[in-house]
């Protein structure tokens, strides 16, 4: 039931990644619209995770289980009704808030259920491998919905197999609870929840206007003092959210930070290369969708030899060396034009997977083993809450860098491309107001297909620099990694075999690995 409840929860990342295009061409939406699409189902997720597992601690691990598919199957049926983006934003959020509830939730079942810690590693294995099937699966899916019907149909799969979900797992699971005198901490909700809304709107509505704007500095002061705030409400608390002694381990804050910035870069470059299918390649959305299901596939293959290869090889050799390659792919993805070929492409991208393969199972790992025993399972949901504030950045960051220069460059294409002044100026008029995807409802008669020419070539630029940006970031996640994953500690970590347990700071049946001081 925790790989069905996980599987169901990352479904809409990549099939809604994948069928951007489409919901851009029928919503005429602009790309910051389009960031809110992605966004709106990650910051529920990246908001709530903690907050689910200490609810599911304190009243119930198969409470929130179900409440987490029902909210999956609401989001689904409200965006699949969708006649406006705003509404569609609704269902995302919804859908959203359903996955925070079932992350935590199905790894602490897994950890109530399997007791022995070397057991439960290999069902900690399939988990894993759920969620990256889910985000195989996305695209394929969204492809073939889309080869026959509306993109609103790519929604419907999560209806019954999240009621289905909910009806075995009444029946089949056996609810728990962790034991300790944990309790709900509203204010840290309240103020995490402020910090990460805030910052990613400021993000997008800078990207999409100005960073001058009075709206976007506000959204971001306001996002500095949440963030403020939340720190010292954390500090305070006699029962914290995130208790900030997690980050007085070196391993604990390098795996949190390549987490955060991984999930950027990866749901960052679904969003930006989902759309270079489909406005510069013009590919179909299966088309599209086989070749972004490389990434996960590959990931997928190479995850079960790595959980192996944790007993032999360092976590900080396999997450550094698994970051350098990914930096690698996306460096190696910047040579791609409108021209380049399936073949050309998909090595590039089963890269890109090799090195997510090998980061994301040690960089789990290594977050809650370098943690003493009773913080294990908090560690386990901070890592996976920082994971998605990445992945609701990401959108927002590569979408601001991909809209600014791609707008930026688009005159001088347009002039290259031979058209004259008031034809520039209604097409930068048209992209001023709509976004790039205006430019395919314009008419402007013979000089259409050239401005479409010099709208593909503005939008690599833009892509360009995103691919440089997400590689030299990860470069930086690289060198973190390398810096701080070391020395007795991370020596020990290999000894220890950890266990993700819910989104508080339960953590039962996990080892703490030889010496941790929690003051330390």
């Amino acid at each position: 039931m925790a790989c069905v409840g996980v599987f169901v929860a990352y479904l809409p990342v990549t099939t809604v990644s994948v069928s951007l295009p489409a919901i851009q061409r029928a919503m005429h939406a602009s790309t910051a619209q389009l960031a809110w699409v992605s966004d709106a189902f990650v910051l529920p997720m990246a908001a709530l995770i903690l907050t689910a597992g200490v609810v599911g601690d304190v009243h119930g691990r198969k409470k929130v289980f179900q409440a987490g598919l029902a909210f999956c199957a609401a989001g689904a049926a409200v965006a699949l009704s969708a006649q406006s983006v705003e509404v569609l934003w609704i269902g995302q959020a919804l859908a959203g808030t359903g996955a925070a509830a079932l992350l935590p939730t199905t790894l602490a079942l897994i950890s109530h259920a399997v007791p022995d810690h070397r057991e439960r590693g290999k069902f900690i294995g399939l988990w894993a491998t759920s969620l990256l099937s889910a985000l195989a699966l996305g695209p394929i899916i969204a492809g073939l919905v889309l080869e026959h019907v509306s993109w609103r149909w790519i929604y419907l799969p999560a209806v019954p197999a999240s009621v289905v979900a909910m009806v075995c797992a009444a029946r089949l699971l056996t609810d728990s609870r962790a034991a300790g005198s944990r309790r709900l901490d509203w204010p840290g909700q309240l103020t995490a929840a402020l910090a990460i809304t805030a910052l990613v709107y400021g993000v997008i509505e800078g990207g999409a206007e100005s960073f001058t704007d009075a709206k976007v500095l506000l959204a971001l002061f306001t996002a500095v003092a949440a963030g403020v705030a939340f720190v010292l409400v954390e500090r305070r608390s006699d029962s914290p959210m995130l208790d900030l002694k997690l980050f007085r381990s070196a391993a604990f804050s390098a795996t949190t930070l390549v987490a955060m910035i991984s999930f950027l870069g990866l749901i960052g470059f679904f969003f930006a290369l989902s759309l270079y299918f489909g406005m510069v390649q013009q590919l179909s959305t299966l088309e599209a969708g086989a070749r972004l299901v490389t990434v996960s596939l590959m990931a997928i293959l190479v995850g079960a030899p790595v959980g192996r290869l944790m007993h032999r090889v360092s976590a900080r050799l396999l997450i550094t060396g698994g970051l350098l390659v990914s930096a690698g792919a996306l460096l190696s993805l910047t040579t791609i034009d409108a021209d380049t070929s399936y073949v050309s492409l998909v090595w590039r991208l089963a890269l890109l997977g090799l090195g997510m393969g090998l980061v994301i199972t040690p960089m789990t790992a290594t977050a809650v083993a370098s943690v003493p025993h009773h913080l294990a399972g908090m560690a386990a949901a901070g890592n996976n809450a920082f994971r998605q504030v990445g992945g609701a950045l990401g959108p927002a960051v590569l979408g601001a860098l991909l809209t600014s220069r791609a707008t930026g460059s688009l005159s001088g294409h347009l002039a290259e491309a031979g058209l004259t002044g008031p034809q520039r100026r209604s097409v930068l008029a048209a992209v001023d107001e709509g976004g790039l995807g205006a430019v395919a409802r314009l008419d402007l008669g013979p000089a259409q297909g050239r401005a479409l020419g010099a709208l593909s070539e503005a939008f690599l630029d833009g892509l360009h620099l995103c691919l440089i940006v997400s590689a030299l970031l990860t470069l930086l996640a690289a060198a973190v990694a390398a810096v701080l994953l070391r020395g007795p500690r991370q020596r020990q970590q290999r000894t220890t075999t950890p266990v993700a347990g819910s989104g508080s700071g339960a953590g039962t049946g996990t080892r703490s690995p030889v010496g941790m001081n929690p003051e330390r």
